[in-house]
């Protein structure tokens, strides 16, 4: 895969040796050069749901809004997981718990200063 000119013109976002790649640079995401200084925007609520459309009737809560980069959200997301005893993932600006823990997410946001609703 190194300097294969084929490679790099293809749509990869996945690699077992790296991981998640930016489509832009090719890099894995916690390395990525063109987007490392870039926060997403945010209007400064957090919103908090449970969604069940295409999990199966499984429930999950989802963490939307936070405007912080990807490290920081992945470090928040094992901490929500964690105070809740479950497990889930962390995607494209998005934290998802698995089970519904609305109002335990909630107040761990609140008592980390977010604005969470």
């Amino acid at each position: 895969m190194k300097n294969n000119p084929k490679n790099a013109s293809s749509g990869l976002v996945y690699s077992t040796e790296l991981g998640r790649t930016c489509p832009q640079c090719r890099q894995a995401l916690t390395a990525c050069a063109c987007k490392a200084g870039v926060a997403p925007a945010g209007d400064g609520v957090v919103r908090v749901s449970r969604q069940t459309k295409g999990r199966g009737g499984k429930s999950v809560t989802v963490v939307k809004g936070l405007a912080i980069d990807a490290a920081a959200l992945a470090v928040l997301g094992k901490q929500l997981r964690t105070a809740c005893g479950s497990g889930g993932t962390v995607k494209d600006g998005v934290i998802e718990v698995q089970g519904d823990h609305c109002e335990r997410i909630v107040a761990a946001l609140k008592a980390q200063g977010h604005n969470a609703k």
